[in-house]
């Protein structure tokens, strides 16, 4: 625990007492964050982590120092913010944890201003609550010996929040999709707008922040491409399985001499990985690469996020949805 106590008001609670929104009023959003910096714990010479030293020439070389963390609940350590400030303990990096509340879709009475008073005097103790989770948020990142901790929280989209918070960061850390079967929004579109790799996080289970074993799935798509360049700070002096499928041009009809190599790529960012021809049919794909993760014993999977298709850029495609949908390890994504 490391907030305070919502006073009485929490947001299953609201969403039961309030009627059912009716289908046809629109949205009254307003994204607003309360932004709070820890400034009061950098002391000048701090106590390393013991993988501080393996995770700083990793993380380092690719510039990985800003981690943001989606803050599910302020009232506990979700696996999510949990495996987030640990990392950021174990590699310097700063941590950002967001919390956001997105309003509930309900319709008020016309003109009852007394229903939209009490609404909103339950919404602002709640946000307050969620403020107040500031100081603990920080002295615990603090105890972990991170050196910069931030905690915001916005009123508004939660995903347009932390698609804004994602641009000034390096890494974005998400829980599992189990976690949110119930929310208003999709991690599909987040991790498809984000720009920045995502690490989403199994839910039952706080995972090693020292990956050992690690499975690339490799098509020669511009999104794999993006998901190893940006993974390249967690393969350097990891077992690394490379799983080829078919593999499609970078960029269609551009002819390259020499012919781009992965695994050159890989050996010159002092990255060894075994190669392994991997064969599925297009709703096989997903199943295959984690019976494949399973049966290497691997703790990191990276794979590019696909959309379903050029006009449906912002929905996951089969493989990426069932890999998100199924996985006990953390997997690291970009579009």
């Amino acid at each position: 625990m490391f907030a305070a106590t919502c006073a009485g008001v929490n947001r299953n609670r609201l969403d039961r007492a309030l009627p059912a929104r009716a289908a046809g009023m629109g949205s009254r959003w307003s994204l607003r964050f309360a932004a709070t910096v820890d400034k009061g714990h950098q002391p000048a010479e701090k106590p390393r982590h013991p993988e501080a030293a393996v995770l700083d020439l990793r993380l380092g070389g690719i510039g990985m120092r800003s981690i943001l963390v989606h803050a599910t609940s302020f009232e506990r350590h979700t696996p999510a913010l949990e495996f987030g400030v640990r990392l950021a303990a174990a590699s310097g990096a700063s941590v950002t944890g967001v919390y956001a509340y997105e309003d509930p879709l309900y319709t008020m009475p016309p003109f009852n201003a007394t229903v939209i008073d009490e609404l909103e005097a339950k919404i602002a103790a709640l946000l307050q609550s969620a403020v107040s989770a500031r100081q603990p948020f920080l002295d615990w990142a603090a105890s972990l010996k991170v050196p910069a901790a931030e905690w915001l929280v916005a009123r508004g989209p939660i995903e347009a929040a932390l698609v804004q918070a994602a641009t000034c960061r390096d890494l974005l850390v998400l829980d599992h999709t189990e976690a949110r079967r119930a929310a208003h929004w999709d991690v599909a579109g987040l991790i498809l707008r984000a720009g920045v790799p995502c690490i989403v996080v199994p839910p039952r289970t706080v995972p090693a922040v020292h990956f050992k074993r690690i499975v690339v799935a490799w098509n020669g798509s511009p999104e794999a491409m993006r998901a190893v360049h940006s993974a390249v700070s967690f393969l350097a002096g990891a077992q690394v399985l490379l799983l080829r499928g078919e593999e499609r041009a970078l960029e269609p009809g551009v002819d390259w001499d020499p012919p781009f190599d992965i695994r050159q790529y890989l050996r010159a960012r002092r990255v060894d990985a075994e190669p392994r021809l991997v064969s599925a049919g297009p709703d096989a794909v997903g199943a295959s690469l984690l019976e494949a993760a399973t049966h290497f014993g691997a703790d990191l999977l990276v794979m590019g996020a696909y959309g379903r298709s050029r006009f449906s850029e912002w929905v996951l495609g089969g493989a990426t949805r069932d890999v998100l949908a199924h996985a006990e390890i953390p997997v690291l994504l970009q579009h």
